[in-house]
């Protein structure tokens, strides 16, 4: 019965996903007139945050541009599939070996401070900080 519970999730994140990777296909968030929205932060202190760029890096990466989705926002590409195992972890999915190494990554203030750490280093002018600025 629980895991009947914990796999109901399954069907809508698909869905959206699927509608994602639909919409990033379609529309390029590079070109003037796209749908996706743009930083309000970034609009408001003309300062990147942690997200800036993630949705041109999902757009490159559903294209297949690796080195594109790096360079828009290597903290999303790099920290992703680290997130995924750590939902999976959640839910139980994951066999018992990988208990060992994921639990020192499910520490919440360690994200909190790379996510921070990265917010602030992306903004400082010189190499090679500058480097994780998206574009």
């Amino acid at each position: 019965m629980a895991a009947a519970r914990r796999m109901l999730w399954m069907a809508p994140a698909g869905g959206f996903v699927a509608a994602g990777v639909w919409a990033l296909r379609t529309w390029d968030p590079n070109l003037p007139g796209n749908p996706f929205l743009g930083c309000v932060f970034y609009a408001a202190t003309g300062l990147h945050c942690p997200g800036c760029g993630a949705t041109r890096a999902l757009h490159a990466l559903v294209h297949f541009d690796l080195a594109g989705a790096l360079a828009m926002n290597a903290l999303l590409i790099l920290g992703g599939p680290l997130g995924l195992l750590l939902v999976l972890r959640a839910l139980q999915q994951l066999p018992a070996s990988f208990e060992p190494w994921l639990r020192p990554l499910a520490r919440p203030w360690l994200w909190v401070g790379l996510v921070a750490g990265f917010g602030v280093l992306r903004n400082l002018p010189w190499a090679p900080f500058s480097w994780l600025a998206p574009g």
